[in-house]
């Protein structure tokens, strides 16, 4: 008798699943490699562990550009899908409205700069210069709106700096009123000594309770 399938579950040992798991993981990465080398595919390989840890393979240096590529292709996959043909028709009308409004656009623009007037007639020519006036009333109305808006802000930082003068001008003169007041208070002169009077030879002079005259030659005591 040949030998029965085995059945697969899972390895109640945990030594025994650990070594099964690193075996099988060293496989599988095997077999990635070789039939990304034989059949030049692209493939990504992802494995987390029973302890979270991950390994990957990738044919390409990073892993993530072919899971942006799965994304965009399941994205492109589930998105609503019309008939073949009646997407095809609606894109070609879609395509010649978007043409021909991109043509008109384009020839009103070369008019505009003066361009390929040849083909117009009178009315289209009259039409042309009655929207240029127009435009032009609207660039000259903006245009003195800017020089107003400028010539206002001058004004604004005229009067700012007119302001700011005016206090630097208080704070000087304020400055050299008080080093004028110091100056003054060092130039003024201190009061003068007043020197005691010196008797004189007319001065009469107190001599134990008598008054003494001054006299030249002999004299003699009054009284």
């Amino acid at each position: 008798m040949g030998r029965g399938r085995v059945q697969l579950k899972r390895i109640e040992n945990k030594i025994n699943r650990q070594v099964t798991f690193s075996k099988r993981r060293s496989g599988l990465l095997k077999k990635a490699h070789e039939i990304s080398v034989l059949c030049d595919a692209e493939l990504a390989l992802i494995i987390f562990s029973t302890k979270g840890k991950l390994y990957e393979y990738s044919t390409d240096s990073r892993i993530e550009k072919i899971l942006e590529r799965y994304e965009h292709y399941t994205y492109a996959e589930k998105a609503p899908k019309s008939p073949d043909l009646e997407s095809q028709t609606n894109w070609s009308q879609e395509y010649g409205k978007l043409k021909a409004k991109v043509e008109i656009l384009s020839k009103r623009e070369r008019h505009l700069m003066g361009e390929q007037l040849e083909s117009l007639n009178l009315k289209e020519l009259q039409q042309l210069e009655h929207q240029l006036e127009i435009s032009l009333k609207h660039v000259r109305s903006r245009k003195s709106q800017v020089m107003f808006d400028t010539v206002a802000e001058l004004q604004r930082k005229e009067r700012g700096l007119r302001e700011q003068n005016k206090r630097l001008e208080q704070e000087l003169k304020g400055k050299q009123k008080v080093n004028s007041i110091m100056q003054r208070d060092k130039t003024v002169p201190s009061p003068p000594l007043i020197a005691e009077p010196q008797p004189t030879l007319n001065t009469v002079l107190p001599r134990k309770g008598k008054w003494r005259w001054p006299c030249r030659g002999s004299c003699r005591d009054s009284g």
